[in-house]
């Protein structure tokens, strides 16, 4: 079964981002589909704003902190990213830590989980999409867009999820376990 990394998109102090991500990882667990899930907060890993000096192709890696990620990225073999909107697009913090590597994100599927208010980070979701595909990486169809996500964040601090949310992250993740599956001979020929 493949390898599933949940990668929390926000850093901004206050976030809903960290309620939706336990959500949906207890919804990963729940699916069955993945050997390992892992939840990856971007305010934890915490990489700098670029600063490797060589191109992310060549793979010559000089800080300790890019060879930790590209290991994490390396290992997994599908991922959902949680993500807002932020003025119509997808965060600086997610950019950066895509564009810190390549070849690791190849023939891998992603699953978009995007909140914000009444557009639910939809249009997030479709910006982040040809970044994605330069990195021949597969967005699934199937996806979980929130709409006014802080009216769902109850007083203890954790999503209530609809039962609207609850079957769109059961497709999401049989898609991506089915994709991740099917895309499995193209990362071994990468590697």
């Amino acid at each position: 079964m493949p390898k599933l990394e949940i990668i929390i998109a926000s850093t901004r102090p206050g976030r809903v981002g960290l309620p939706v991500a336990r959500w949906i990882h207890a919804e990963a667990v729940k699916h069955g589909g993945f050997d390992e899930i892992g939840l990856v907060d971007l305010a934890e890993v915490n990489l700098p704003f670029m600063n490797e000096p060589h191109h992310p192709r060549l793979r010559d890696y000089q800080f300790q902190h890019t060879k930790d990620w590209s290991a994490r990225i390396g290992s997994g073999d599908a991922f959902v990213f949680v993500m807002p909107e932020y003025n119509h697009g997808f965060t600086a913090p997610l950019k950066n830590a895509i564009d810190y590597l390549h070849a690791e994100w190849h023939y891998k599927p992603v699953g978009l989980v995007s909140y914000g208010g009444v557009a639910a980070g939809t249009r997030a979701a479709q910006m982040i999409k040809p970044v994605l595909s330069a990195l021949r990486m597969t967005a699934v169809y199937e996806a979980v867009s929130i709409p006014f996500v802080h009216t769902m964040i109850s007083p203890t601090g954790e999503l209530v999820a609809n039962d609207t949310m609850v079957a769109a992250a059961e497709g999401m993740f049989g898609e991506l376990a089915r994709v991740s599956q099917a895309l499995r001979p193209l990362r071994s020929a990468a590697e």
